[in-house]
């Protein structure tokens, strides 16, 4: 596979470059052969989510680009969990770790290319780390570590004061032994990750240029937030997670379908590997119609389709016009309907007890505040029962009308809309 020259310009053009070591030299080493990097992801939880996915499509840009990609798997640091500013981590069972470190390896291994010259290599830390002993680590690591150094990390210097264990203290030096270990074994010369990882990153780079005496390279991604600077990353119903059981491919459509004018911009730079030129195209449009939501239709189709490839961006998009009134509910599958009116909110009510009328169901849903209210929005031509207005304030559904043998649509007018579950 040829090299692209101008990947780190796009690195650059998509705000993908928070921090570098030397520039120059990168941009030296990225012209001048493939480059084998690494990228690592500690199993803190079953599922990886979007700040990990700005990594995974920033691998995935260095592999297009002809460089050779080997994605690290926590199996030992997720045993400790890298510091973090809300205080001491809970540790997990090995395993519970074993199980989750397997479950980002499979999510991990969906973004990168595992043929041609630059395939990528999926490795776990545990491999090297286990059959350390302390002696060992502390004699060829620890020693290389200067403590005021490692003091001096921001995250430590927040800590000091409420407290941080030895532990966590000197999780610094398992990262930065995995940098070694990939350096010698081989031929890793680049590391990236978050912004939020960059004294670790750091810490690698410069035990390698102690042990070694070699110069190695590394960047960090910057951390993405809203426009009044709070993180990304949470829906309603929790973190966006990217395995479509923690979150489903809906609700996942659904947060991208509604992110800030302000920063449609950013998100397609970041997230979605369209074009210059078609990227400042969707930008124009947003500025000049921001009704349309041309930005984020697209973002939010090109995100979705990577996370969850293009049938269940299909079936998403199909549940969000079917929903109001733009489609037909029963083409879509009976876990996209579901999990699109578990987020929009739905009753429940029971099959034994028998369906209630429409009257009572618009009630129990919120759509209206009472059954005075129910029989005027109907008779006024406002009520809908799975996009089918209903004319008799008398109506009772029967099992012919649920959807995937347990749903019912109710709609007010064209903009709001409830779900009812028949269990």
């Amino acid at each position: 596979m040829s090299i692209d020259p101008t990947l780190l310009d796009d690195l650059e053009w998509r705000g993908l470059v928070a921090h570098s070591t030397d520039l120059a030299a990168l941009r030296e080493a990225l012209t001048a052969g493939s480059v084998r990097f690494y990228v690592g992801f500690d199993p803190t939880a079953s599922s990886l989510h979007m700040g990990n996915l700005v990594q995974l499509v920033t691998a995935r840009r260095l592999q297009d680009a002809g460089h050779t990609p080997y994605v690290l798997v926590g199996g030992a640091t997720g045993m400790i969990g890298d510091p973090r500013d809300s205080g001491e981590r809970t540790l997990n069972s090995l395993d519970t770790v074993k199980e989750w470190t397997e479950k980002v390896r499979r999510q991990v291994s969906g973004y990168v290319s595992f043929e041609g010259p630059n395939a990528a290599t999926v490795v776990n830390n545990y491999d090297w780390t286990a059959s350390l002993s302390v002696i060992d680590f502390l004699r060829d690591i620890g020693k290389h570590f200067p403590v005021n150094r490692m003091l001096g990390r921001e995250t430590v210097r927040r800590r000091l004061e409420s407290g941080i264990s030895f532990t966590e203290f000197s999780y610094v030096l398992l990262q930065s032994m995995d940098f070694l270990n990939l350096h010698r074994d081989h031929g890793v010369t680049l590391q990236f990750g978050g912004s939020d990882q960059w004294g670790n990153i750091t810490g690698g780079a410069d035990l390698i240029r102690r042990t070694d005496g070699a110069t190695v390279h590394a960047f960090a991604t910057p951390l993405v937030t809203k426009a009044d600077g709070t993180k990304y990353g949470k829906t309603e119903g929790g973190a966006l997670w990217l395995d479509p059981e923690q979150l489903s491919p809906y609700a996942f459509y659904q947060f991208w379908l509604n992110v800030e004018d302000e920063k449609v911009g950013e998100l397609l730079r970041i997230f979605t590997f369209l074009s210059r030129e078609e990227i400042e195209e969707l930008e124009r449009q947003t500025e000049e119609k921001p009704f349309l939501r041309a930005g984020q239709k697209a973002l939010a189709e090109q995100v979705t389709t990577l996370v969850h490839g293009a049938e269940e961006t299909a079936q998403a998009q199909a549940a969000a016009a079917a929903l109001f009134g733009g489609g037909d509910l029963t083409t879509l599958s009976p876990a996209t309907l579901g999990a699109a009116l578990r987020e929009a909110g739905a009753a429940r009510v029971d099959r034994a007890a028998g369906i209630p009328g429409v009257v009572d169901l618009l009630v129990e849903t919120g759509l209206v505040k009472s059954k005075g209210e129910a029989r005027r929005t109907i008779a006024e031509g406002g009520a809908y029962l799975n996009n089918v207005r209903v004319e008799d304030p008398d109506a009772v559904p029967g099992d012919d009308d649920l959807l995937g043998d347990a749903w019912l649509v109710l709609r007010r007018g064209k903009k709001s809309f409830a779900g009812v579950e028949v269990c």
